[in-house]
């Protein structure tokens, strides 16, 4: 047997891992167009940027930070609920004290019963005020905030290297993955063209 013939499976390794370290090097880069043979190149994260843009605006607006969801949590009675004792104690410290500093006459005419009255009064109100409220705000912060917009723009204005970067952090081990799958899927095919050379 021609140990020659050995190398072929080394040679095949080195291929497969120096194509896919090729196809990946080339989601970033070269960054600007650039025209080799006149058939211009430019890495697939920097052409597509403003259309991956757009779209994570749309998915982010749309389905993972809609003003609805954020409506619906705001306005959940048992969020509302949980607001009270807060808002239970600013209400005490308010009749309690403010009040009697803003205005000593009426601070003096009013007792401790009279404070638990008035406290479960506006307390009643509250609860059935503030969702109402949030409500409100939430439509007009809907019609003033554009969040497809602000994502879209942030997302644009990316550099490429800080787009690379962070998508190099994420996706470290898969990166390295797709060079490893190469060398391996290039060993095999070398293994097979000896057996059919062999044959």
């Amino acid at each position: 047997m021609d140990y020659r013939l050995l190398l072929i499976p080394i040679i095949s390794a080195f291929i497969g891992w120096f194509t896919n370290w090729v196809a990946l090097k080339m989601l970033f880069h070269p960054r600007q167009p650039k025209k080799v043979l006149g058939i211009t190149f430019q890495g697939i994260f920097p052409k597509k940027q403003q259309q991956f843009a757009e779209k994570l605006g749309k998915l982010v607006s749309q389905e993972l930070l809609s003003f609805k969801d954020i409506e619906k949590k705001v306005t959940d009675p048992e969020n509302v609920k949980q607001l009270m004792p807060m808002i239970d104690g600013h209400i005490d410290h308010f009749l309690r004290i403010k009040l009697a500093q803003e205005m000593p006459m009426i601070g003096m005419l009013i007792g401790d019963k009279t404070i638990a009255q008035l406290k479960a009064v506006f307390t009643a109100e509250l609860e059935i005020l503030f969702p109402q409220i949030m409500n409100s705000y939430i439509n007009r912060l809907q019609s003033e905030l554009d969040l497809e917009r602000i994502v879209m723009d942030k997302v644009s204005s990316f550099s490429s290297d800080k787009l690379e970067e962070t998508l190099r952090a994420i996706m470290f081990k898969e990166f390295r993955f797709v060079g490893v799958l190469g060398a391996v899927l290039g060993f095999i095919i070398g293994l097979v063209q000896i057996l059919i050379t062999l044959l």
